[in-house]
């Protein structure tokens, strides 16, 4: 679904996101779609067999219910197809083998998700494709492009330290020299960004987060535009890369209430956000919605909205400290469960690492400590993170 309307209409977001992909009276009026699984789809005879002459052909093709799904993030997406995948990483991974040959060039941003660097230092190295990784605050890539770059990868606000980038600047400076745009946009969402509006050609999206929202599946989302649309969706074919109706049944439910969680989530995350930055044990607060930000300008200007994932550093100048300072912290925690992953409904805490870096700096002064904030209360929410300030000043 192409058609900007399909994303941009009339209707409100929530509406949207109440009834797209999915027409009940398509299956006698039931409000969800059947699950319906499948491996062997059978053919009325050899003649429609041998030409493939149907819409469903074989389970790893797609079923109604993947369908549904797909259609429903083509209209949020504005794109031209959605391939459905089962991780976050895999929304990452296999466009990048999709685009990407031995011999290319491709620029991954440096603030990006490790497991994203991990494949590109193993798998793709391998495969004899180089990465370089540019620094997040550029934004006129041109002097970074060679003759043989294929692929500028970004992701904003980036993972753990949530530097923004201009996207449309660096779309068009990569197009410039003919290579692919993709963007991780699992933060935001194509509720409060839509890449494919600002140049970016494959935009990806771990659905485990919050089109999910609850915590308990994996999967992910890639959309592409008319342009990339047939190699993305070849190459999920010829990988094999397919989703299964259960998860997808439960993503396509997710989303019909995803509005109303980000817009709790957005909300309590920039209450605690504002109220962290006026403690004295709190060096800095990187929230982009905050006018603090360094990024907070590119934010305003091209984002709808904010989620609930941000961080913190927590003042301890010591550095040799700085570990023991964010165990006393995570460990005081009760309502904030020590997890990766984010997006559901509970809150969750994290000390980032962030060794793996190249160009963009660390924050400095003390650990890092990342947010998910949930849909508990934020009274409750601020008196736990109180118990973990109170446990570092203990601790000293």
């Amino acid at each position: 679904m192409s058609d900007d309307s399909k994303g941009s209409g009339s209707t409100g977001i929530n509406t949207r996101l109440a009834h797209a992909g999915y027409n009940p009276r398509d299956y006698h009026g039931f409000v969800n779609p059947p699950v319906v699984h499948a491996s062997t789809v059978l053919f009325p005879d050899a003649r429609t067999m041998d030409r493939r002459a149907q819409k469903y052909t074989y389970g790893t093709r797609g079923t109604p219910t993947t369908d549904a799904l797909a259609e429903a993030i083509d209209e949020l997406e504005g794109s031209a197809g959605t391939i459905l995948i089962p991780s976050g990483l895999a929304a990452v991974t296999v466009p990048l083998l999709a685009f990407a040959k031995a011999g290319d060039h491709i620029l991954v941003v440096d603030s990006v998700y490790h497991p994203t660097r991990h494949f590109c230092d193993t798998m793709l190295t391998r495969l004899g494709i180089e990465t370089e990784y540019y620094d997040p605050a550029i934004s006129d890539i041109t002097t970074l492009m060679r003759p043989n770059t294929t692929i500028v990868h970004t992701e904003a606000p980036g993972s753990n330290t949530f530097e923004m980038q201009d996207i449309r600047a660096i779309a068009d400076a990569a197009h410039a020299r003919g290579a692919v745009v993709m963007m991780d946009n699992t933060w935001a969402t194509p509720l409060y960004f839509r890449p494919l509006d600002f140049g970016v050609d494959i935009s990806m999206h771990a659905a485990t987060k919050y089109p999910s929202g609850h915590s308990d599946v994996l999967f992910g989302t890639v959309s592409a535009n008319a342009k990339h649309w047939e190699q993305l969706h070849d190459a999920q074919i010829a990988l094999g890369t397919c989703a299964s109706p259960d998860d997808s049944y439960q993503i396509l439910r997710g989303l019909r209430t995803m509005g109303i969680r980000l817009e709790r989530h957005q909300q309590s995350a920039l209450e605690l956000a504002q109220w962290l930055e006026t403690r004295d044990d709190v060096v800095k607060v990187l929230h982009p919605a905050l006018p603090s930000f360094e990024g907070h300008d590119i934010w305003k200007r091209d984002f709808k909205g904010a989620s609930g994932l941000f961080a913190f550093v927590l003042k301890e100048p010591d550095a040799a400290k700085h570990k023991e300072a964010g165990f006393a912290f995570l460990d005081a925690l009760k309502i904030f469960g020590l997890g990766y992953s984010w997006g559901g409904y509970e809150s969750l805490a994290v000390m980032a690492n962030l060794a793996d870096r190249k160009i963009a700096k660390a924050p400095e002064g003390g650990p890092l400590i990342r947010l998910q904030i949930g849909l508990e209360d934020v009274a409750d929410i601020k008196r736990d993170l109180e118990a973990g300030f109170a446990a570092v000043k203990a601790a000293r």
